[in-house]
């Protein structure tokens, strides 16, 4: 079944429809991001106790720069729900059915937006006076769990649209502002790139090794893309393959999971579903692969092999690395049966993914035997 937002699948357990402004693809994209921080944090721990990753010096500026930054993005949050606050509770219908349409807009009241951000900034004036003046001048890297979780995900995200943009050009000129603002549309490869850069750059700031970290990451990492693509088939956000052929289907095969015709989805792409009252009444005329929720399948899949295999590995970054060949070859083979545009490259018809996941895959591949050509190395030396 395909849940557009969390009110239609406590309809469909309970048969009360309460509005909520809680979409499933956002519900799932956020335990993504906590199930990630946990594995991660798990990792950096692992990691310390064995003596691979030690406190880290807190650079001098730190301390300021998040004091600023405390003041800034919390007098933003403040000010913004001051502003909107009471015309979320007027417009609540639409809001619970369409969150970013009230918070994207320009309507609200500039005085009750003041207001939270003065109350706002009191206290943050008196939490930071009242603060011990104990320096401390090192940190664990799992300490920093939290911050690595922020800086992945705001990257990720402005990674992932602006890949997305670029696939896209003719829908940016024609809808730019549903383009850019709209929380659908986002390619994983924009994240992983846009995050990578700019978590290796928050983790030379600490002079974390950028192996380890890697290696922290890589379990986590093939957990929430399973988990985020749970949120693309559940919502039923367009993200689905090419027609099934339902007589080709292995007998030991349930009919979901190889075509599914993604009814009530939330895109709203297909047929009118004769009888359905609501907005989301629409469905697609002939089964598709769920390819979405054959990614979540090796998502999950793909994790716990990490997980499994992390304690055997002794050179850092080898971990990281099988994590790149994992994902590529998954991402090559899945576009074979996924709706998306190919493009001639040396003779062969290729989508943009594809591409890009057999690059990842190279990669990978070479980054285990650069590795392990090194250790080897240093071990004769």
């Amino acid at each position: 079944m395909t849940y557009p937002t969390i009110s239609h699948f406590i309809e469909n357990l309970t048969g009360l429809f309460i509005p909520l402004p809680i979409q499933t693809f956002g519900l799932f994209i956020v335990l993504a991001f906590l199930t990630g921080r946990y594995f991660i944090k798990a990792q950096f721990l692992r990691l310390e106790s064995l003596g691979f990753l030690k406190e880290v010096k807190i650079p001098k500026d730190t301390k300021t720069t998040n004091i600023v930054l405390d003041y800034l993005f919390n007098g933003l949050i403040s000010f913004l729900l001051g502003y909107k606050v009471i015309y979320i509770v007027q417009n609540y219908k639409l809001f619970s059915e369409s969150p970013q349409k009230i918070l994207l807009s320009s309507d609200g009241s500039i005085v009750l937006g003041l207001v939270f951000l003065i109350i706002n900034i009191a206290y943050i004036y008196s939490f930071y006076k009242k603060e011990p003046t104990i320096e401390n001048n090192t940190i664990l890297p799992s300490d920093l769990s939290w911050n690595f979780l922020f800086v992945a995900g705001i990257s990720g995200i402005i990674g992932a649209k602006l890949f997305t943009i670029l696939e896209d050009i003719d829908y940016l000129l024609a809808n730019p502002f549903s383009a850019i603002f709209s929380f659908s549309g986002l390619t994983f490869y924009g994240g992983l790139i846009g995050g990578t850069i700019c978590v290796i750059l928050y983790a030379k700031k600490y002079k974390i090794n950028i192996a380890h970290l890697a290696d922290s990451f890589a379990p986590a990492l093939i957990l929430a893309y399973g988990i985020g693509r749970m949120g693309c088939h559940f919502s039923g956000d367009g993200d689905w393959g090419i027609a099934s052929n339902m007589a080709n289907k292995p007998v030991f095969f349930p009919e979901w999971l190889w075509g599914y015709s993604f009814p009530h989805n939330v895109i709203q792409a297909g047929e009118y579903i004769e009888g359905c009252i609501g907005r989301y009444c629409y469905e697609l005329p002939s089964p598709v692969y769920p390819t979405s929720l054959y990614e979540a399948i090796f998502g999950v899949i793909a994790f716990l092999f990490l997980w499994k295999i992390k304690d055997y590995i002794r050179i850092p970054g080898v971990l990281f690395c099988i994590y790149l060949v994992l994902n590529g070859m998954e991402r090559f083979t899945i576009e074979i049966v996924r709706i998306t545009e190919e493009y001639n490259i040396l003779g062969l018809e290729l989508t943009q993914a594809q591409v890009i996941g057999f690059t990842i895959t190279i990669i990978g591949l070479s980054g285990i035997m650069y590795l392990q050509k090194n250790h080897h190395e240093s071990i004769k030396e």
